[in-house]
């Protein structure tokens, strides 16, 4: 479960506008202005430019570009973040992660490859963002912040 820390490096200021609700399922590109729950399924390409929340029966196959994400479902394919990832203890991620910071409950399944920035400039925001969010070609990579909790 996520603690006030976790909950407090989410940034606040979006406003949950859409769910795609249990039982729904989604094909195709779906872009969100803040923030997008998801309880049922989605395959295709996924983008807000905030959060991200994955409900338990929630599921994803195709590329995911958010500001942060939390995970309580399945995710097969690839996150593009350029905050924080959660992936709470009944979670299932299989496929390419590139975030700044990962937390990695006890219970929580990863199956793939993971790149961190501890700087947050990271393609992670829709195609065509501009400003500070743009990654830069031939950036390093630091040592970021990476927390298992148990």
């Amino acid at each position: 479960m996520l603690g006030k820390k976790d909950m407090d490096d989410f940034d606040r200021s979006g406003d949950l506008n859409t769910i795609i609700g249990k039982g729904s399922v989604v094909e195709g590109s779906v872009k969100v202005q803040s923030s997008l729950r998801v309880d049922g399924r989605i395959k295709g390409q996924v983008s807000t430019t905030d959060s991200l929340v994955i409900g338990k029966e929630g599921e994803i196959e195709g590329e995911v570009r958010v500001k942060h994400a939390i995970v309580g479902g399945k995710i097969k394919g690839k996150i593009f973040a350029s905050g924080k990832v959660v992936l709470e203890s009944k979670s299932a991620f299989h496929g390419e992660l590139k975030t700044s910071k990962l937390v990695i409950e006890e219970g929580a399944i990863f199956e793939g490859v993971c790149s961190m920035t501890d700087d947050g400039k990271m393609l992670a925001l829709p195609e065509g963002a501009t400003g500070p969010d743009r990654v830069r070609h031939g950036e390093r990579i630091a040592r970021p912040e990476v927390q298992i909790n148990r």
